[in-house]
């Protein structure tokens, strides 16, 4: 879109030519009264105050796009009218109970009412049952929504779960004297919110869904609240402590909402964790799972001192990414130091997957990240189960295909009902584990440039195509004549009389006919159905804008190397931009600060991991360390943004810096650390307390830094290897996290229930011997576990699910690193 300039109240600003009115005016710090809409979501019109003038013409700032040279007036004298009147309209019936209310302080009907004026009430209506709704997670209130729809707008356009909808209220209708007397919009308005309240999509009172949150978040009153925090605090007692959420590389921002925990308790306590919702969507784990906190942690002089004669003799250090980028250097200046060994399986291996990429791309890392997905308009993910690895993958591939009108495909072999009823414009191809190849090579022949990538494989992709010779079913028009009798009138005798006319006319037929098409072995290697080249060409349209997501499947996988110049190639030789999402919560800043190693040595420290002496901020070690939502320091994200994240709870224990220092390092704190993570991997030399973090009105992420996309000298060497017709099959187990956990952090919290156990279909356990509740052995070559049986309804197929949040489940152990194997389970 091209840059353009308009007037909004005799003010000359630049947008983007269709931008709607209201953004504009928002990024230009140019005030319009608006309730219902949300950033990065569809306009619903629901709520009608953002009525502006436009070149002379009255439309609703929300859903007008900006043409070049347009004047804009935010208020004449009929507007004010209209939108008085519409706050009028909303505050009939509603209850005057602010001050008990959970969102009094922050309520938008408060400020507006106050903002536009009203101070009387010319409208009544008989009022309606307003009982409350119980929706586990969520309480409604039916008697405090004002049906201006952002719950069932975030739930559709962000999130992608489509569980909310409204439906009927039940209410009288309004007197029709209203319709004449009262300004055109406040009636409308009025007469819909009359007539509706927020419902279930699935027709019962029970909520099923991913458990986010964020139609509470986006709740402009008090009538969707999160059930653990109703009546608990007014807003004004809160202090909000800006953060970065430790739980995925997503690295959401988010704020810890906190205050002293009782009249008798002075310490702090977070009570809940709130998002710029215009500008970034949380899962559950990041909405919920906020009291993982290592409490009771103290400053054992005789653990240190273990813990400083345990590094004396050790010479390795275990740890996993749950860390900040500045413990990462701790970390890593202890080995250059000491010459311990550094273990982290899981970002060992995304450091060399990055590396083999690199060798072929040119570039330290991938090309793209999240925030521009939001804005492609056709997107394709392979080896990711997104909605669990990394929920803001999937509410930016959500967000594609319904503001977008994106389209999209995704690759797994879990079959996944939450991504298959995203929208219409994605194809989900399930195939078998192994084949993750067969999918690269799939894109490259798809939408590669054959003349510009080396004829070995474009020779290659050519011998999975011939041609084949079908019969299809046409419809043609034929034309047919017919003779039918009608009466005319004899001109000579002047009488009516019946005549034998032949009429033509085309009437559809079907015919069948042989026709020559291509024959894609690859499509049928991937299990895709016979109309996938049809959908896709259709899906094709008018997209411009391309991106591949990549997740951890690849990065353990057999052929790992092969799979990552895979994706160099598909970045280099199509219009994909690539984002390769980083397992764990900092994955990406470890794999850039650390030289990982592949083995330990005799005597291992772990930090937050098994080890011969343990460092756990869980609490569960020899020496307690801080939570992530104790510390100060900074977190790399799947955006390549260096995130600051701020200490919301005291911590009384010992820090991994206070071994450092011990050990000869010097460092008053570790967020000293800040401003020596390594330029030449794309950190800058920026302190700590110089980090900003938050959004500008226009949504311009103002959140620590971008890692600079460092320039590497690529191999002339651009060759990849066949693949192979390996696959599994059989009973096959894979290594996920049900929706709203992903470790024992999440696990540790007090919000975040799912049980641990082992993960099937509903489907699978229809057709399977087993039941809910079943305790089950499950074994491969490597090890066995017993566990109970859990039914997920969020996940299709016959795959069994074993997930990582649970440490006594010990189900890493199973595999051989590939997230999926054979296995065999029989009940106990």
């Amino acid at each position: 879109m091209s840059k353009i300039v308009i007037n909004i109240d005799g003010k000359e600003i630049e947008t983007q030519e269709g931008e709607y009115l209201l953004n504009a005016a928002r990024a230009n710090d140019i005030f319009i009264p608006a309730i219902c809409y949300l950033t990065r979501c569809s306009p619903t019109l629901a709520c009608r105050i953002c009525l502006v003038e436009a070149d002379g013409k009255q439309v609703y700032a929300c859903n007008a796009k900006a043409k070049d040279g347009m004047n804009i007036t935010t208020s004449t004298e009929n507007i004010e009218k209209e939108r008085r009147a519409i706050m009028e309209v909303y505050d009939v019936n509603h209850p005057l109970q602010c001050g008990v209310c959970d969102q009094s302080g922050e309520c938008e009907l408060q400020n507006y009412t106050l903002e536009l004026g009203v101070d009387a009430q010319h409208y009544a209506v008989k009022d309606v049952d307003r009982s409350s709704h119980d929706w586990g997670h969520l309480h409604y209130d039916p008697g405090l929504c004002i049906v201006c729809e952002r719950c069932v707008t975030a739930c559709k356009d962000m999130i992608g779960d489509n569980s909310l909808k409204t439906v009927p209220r039940g209410a009288d209708a309004l007197d029709a004297s209203y319709k004449e007397t009262m300004p055109k919009d406040a009636y409308a308005m009025w007469n819909k919110l009359n007539k509706s309240i927020i419902g279930l999509t699935n027709g019962t009172d029970v909520l099923d869904c991913t458990s986010c949150g964020e139609c509470a978040a986006v709740c402009p009153v008090g009538a969707l609240v999160d059930t653990h925090f109703m009546y608990k605090s007014n807003a004004w007692e809160l202090k909000q402590i800006p953060a970065t959420c430790g739980h995925c590389s997503a690295g959401c921002q988010i704020s810890y909402d906190v205050k002293h925990t009782s009249i008798d308790n002075p310490e702090d306590k977070i009570y809940r964790v709130m998002n710029e919702w215009n500008y970034v969507s949380l899962c559950g784990a990041g909405r919920y799972g906020f009291d993982y906190q290592n409490a009771d942690a103290t400053k054992d002089e005789a653990a240190f001192n273990a813990a400083l004669e345990a590094f004396k003799k050790a010479d390795t250090i275990a740890f996993t990414s749950t860390i900040t980028n500045e413990e990462a250097l701790i970390l890593q200046k202890l080995k250059e130091k000491y010459g311990y060994k550094l273990i982290n399986s899981e970002a060992k291996a995304y450091q060399n997957f990055l590396k083999e990429y690199s060798a072929v791309s040119g570039k330290s890392l991938y090309s793209t990240d999240l925030e521009a997905v939001h804005t492609t308009n056709f997107i394709v993910s392979i080896g990711s189960a997104l909605k669990t690895d990394n929920p803001n993958a999937r509410y930016a591939l959500n967000n594609s295909l319904t503001v977008s009108k994106g389209a999209g495909i995704y690759f797994h072999p879990v079959q996944d009902p939450i991504i298959e009823g995203l929208a219409k414009g994605i194809m989900t191809v399930t195939h078998a584990p192994l084949q993750e190849e067969i999918a690269l090579y799939l894109l490259l022949d798809l939408f590669g440039d054959k003349e510009a990538m080396p004829k070995d494989i474009a020779d290659y992709l050519a011998s999975f195509h011939s041609e084949k010779t079908i019969t299809v079913t046409e419809t043609i028009k034929e034309k047919v004549v017919e003779k039918v009798i009608e009466k005319k009138v004899n001109e000579e005798t002047g009488e009516e009389e019946e005549v034998e006319v032949e009429k033509t006319k085309m009437v559809p037929k079907k015919v069948e006919k042989e026709v020559v098409v291509d024959d894609n072995k690859l499509l049928e290697l991937l299990g895709a159905d016979d109309k996938f080249m049809e959908t896709l060409e259709k899906n094709l349209k008018k997209k411009e804008t391309f991106a591949l997501m990549v997740g951890p499947d690849l990065y353990n996988h057999p052929n790992a190397k092969n799979l990552a110049r895979l994706v160099a190639l598909v970045e280099k030789y199509t219009k994909f931009e690539t984002v390769i999402i980083p397992a764990l919560t900092n994955t990406l800043g470890v794999s850039l600060i650390c030289e990982l190693d592949d083995e330990k040595g005799s005597y291992t420290i772990g930090y937050n991991t098994n080890g011969d002496f343990v460092l756990s901020a869980l609490g569960d070690g020899d020496l307690d360390m801080p939570a992530m939502n104790q510390q100060e320091g900074t977190l790399t994200s799947v955006n390549k943004r260096v995130n600051p994240t701020n200490a919301a709870l005291a911590y009384k224990g010992y820090e991994l810096n206070d071994i450092a220092n011990a050990l000869g390092l010097e460092a008053e704190y570790t967020i000293d650390y800040t401003e020596q993570l390594p330029t030449e991997k794309g950190f800058k030399t920026e302190k700590f307390d110089n980090l900003p973090n938050h959004y500008e009105n226009d949504g311009t992420e103002m959140r620590g830094y971008v890692l600079e996309n460092v320039a590497v000298t690529p191999s002339d060497d651009e060759s990849v290897e066949k693949f192979s017709d390996d696959k599994l099959e059989g009973c096959i187990i894979y290594l996920a996290n049900p929706v709203r956990q992903f470790s024992p952090f999440t696990h540790k919290t007090t919000e975040l229930d799912e049980p641990s156990g082992v993960y099937m279909s509903e489907e699978y356990l229809e057709s399977s011997e087993f039941s809910e509740g079943d305790t089950v052995r499950v074994k491969t070559e490597k090890d066995e576990l017993v566990a109970n049986v859990v039914c997920d309804n969020k996940i299709k197929g016959s795959i069994v699910v074993l997930p990582t949040f649970d440490k006594n489940l010990n189900s890493e152990a199973l595999f051989s690193g590939y997230r999926f194997s054979n296995a065999s389970i029989e009940k106990v």
